[in-house]
């Protein structure tokens, strides 16, 4: 099932529009442990979703507090200069949900939203036992679109886009690319933000850069195949990856 082994860095009160913004920029107090904090770089690929009740160019969080559309694009623009990301999926499920990307101006984002500006978006599933509805209708079948796929998929973002209607969203879909120069939506694939396979680069040598190495002068290693140095930014234990960070 969708989200189970979603690992939550925030829960509750936690969870504001000040603790949001300093996630996507960086910006902690020193004690802050690093499972609270977005390690990201120039060539992250990062996945952004904004859900709850909001309105024209801004949406609220918990009822007390409201991030508006030039919030989230000035904060976008911050993480473009400072690299900290390569490209955005950003999906937003919110009333006039596409007015959350009317102020956005920094390249490779795509936004998805669950409604136009001036539609509501609607709720899914309604309990009887609470009263409520439990799950809003974006989310609904954006799981529903999930659970048909793998991590191996070749489905691409317009394929997500072409599963929602009109029908059963009872609002239009957005889909902004104006943004997003690297290639059409039918050639963008969802594994590029959501969970995938990854391509690991095996070394014939022991990785010597971080601990030591005893055939060199510690700056990398060499590939047996190529005889090409690698930097540090190639894979290696885990144990050393921590022995850097933390150091």
């Amino acid at each position: 099932r969708v989200g189970v082994w979603t690992q939550v860095d925030y829960r509750g009160n936690e969870v504001t529009v000040e603790s949001f913004l300093r996630v996507l920029l960086n910006r902690h107090d020193p004690l802050v442990p690093r499972s609270k904090r977005l390690l990201s770089d120039s060539d992250s690929n990062i996945l952004i979703m904004l859900t709850g009740h909001g309105g024209e160019d801004f949406l609220k969080f918990q009822d007390a507090e409201e991030i508006l559309s030039k919030d989230i694009a000035d904060a976008f623009a911050q993480m473009h200069m400072k690299k900290r990301y390569n490209e955005i999926l950003f999906l937003a499920d919110t009333c006039q949900a596409a007015s959350l990307f009317s102020e956005l101006y920094s390249p490779g984002i795509i936004g998805m939203a669950s409604s136009k500006t001036g539609q509501s978006s609607y709720s899914h599933s309604l309990d009887r036992n609470i009263g409520v509805s439990i799950i809003d209708r974006f989310a609904y079948h954006t799981g529903a679109f999930f659970e048909q796929i793998d991590m191996a998929s070749t489905r691409t973002i317009q394929d997500l886009h072409h599963a929602f209607t009109p029908l059963h969203m009872m609002s239009d879909v957005v889909l902004c690319t104006d943004l997003f120069q690297r290639a059409p939506m039918d050639q963008v694939l969802l594994t590029d933000f959501f969970g995938s396979v990854m391509k690991v680069n095996l070394m014939e040598r022991e990785y010597g850069g971080l601990m030591g190495d005893s055939g060199g002068d510690g700056s990398g290693a060499v590939d047996g195949a190529g005889g090409d140095e690698r930097s540090t930014t190639d894979i290696v234990p885990d144990d050393q990856c921590v022995l850097n960070c933390t150091r």
